[in-house]
């Protein structure tokens, strides 16, 4: 699905095909190959991620600097992104997300943790998103952010999944959830009926997923 897609785009503006690109191995320190050793064996554990032996396209870690002096692991899929058309599934306007909660008594904002990696790539894809490491080479089997349709295709999937509640007590942009109700007394009935959706297309970690909420933003 996601190769295919490109493969078609390719051949109709140059009448070739694509040629997968295999990018050489960055050198890190020995400081950063531990770091992101241990980000690749988090992803191993959670099955976001699997080994690979014979990868069609291959990419490289990038490090990016977060604060308090961490790092967050992402994968440079720019060669790939490249070759794959753009799609353009609407965002929602946060001018209109801010309108929408005006007369709402109370609201509760939850944050989908790690929302993309519930999303499961096709089998035949996991060769195009394969990345290298000094500890060997890896696949992503669910969705990884850097992909360049990865939002869209995110918001497309939440859309559906929520559609009975948006526009009447419930806003989603990306891996931001919204439930609001007029009425105070209306609000854990909204929430029961939210988090029944939740329950049953999203894996839900109470733990590691505070809500927050806000009274009267009228």
């Amino acid at each position: 699905m996601l190769y295919s897609s490109c493969q078609k785009r390719k051949e109709k503006s140059t009448g070739g095909s694509i040629r997968p690109i295999k990018q050489k191995k960055r050198h890190f320190i020995p400081e950063k190959d531990k770091i992101i050793q241990g980000e690749v064996n988090k992803l191993l554990i959670a099955g976001h991620i699997r080994e690979i032996q014979f990868p069609e396209w291959l990419s490289n870690v990038v490090l990016v600097p977060k604060p308090g002096g961490k790092w967050r692991m992402c994968i440079d899929f720019g060669d790939l992104n490249k070759t794959c058309p753009k799609d353009y599934y609407p965002l929602p306007r946060i001018d209109q997300l801010v309108d929408s909660m005006s007369g709402c008594e109370l609201l509760s904002m939850m944050d989908a943790s790690q929302g993309y990696d519930q999303i499961m790539l096709a089998s035949k894809d996991h060769k195009r998103v394969s990345f290298i490491t000094s500890d060997g080479m890896f696949c992503y089997v669910a969705m990884p952010f850097e992909l360049k349709n990865a939002g869209a295709t995110y918001q497309r999937l939440v859309d559906k999944i929520v559609q009975p509640q948006l526009g009447r007590n419930m806003k989603v942009y990306m891996d931001d959830m919204l439930v609001k109700s007029k009425k105070v007394h209306h609000h854990v009935e909204d929430l029961d009926k939210t988090f029944a959706v939740l329950r049953k297309y999203l894996k839900l970690n109470p733990g590691s997923a505070p809500s927050e909420s806000v009274e009267d933003v009228s």
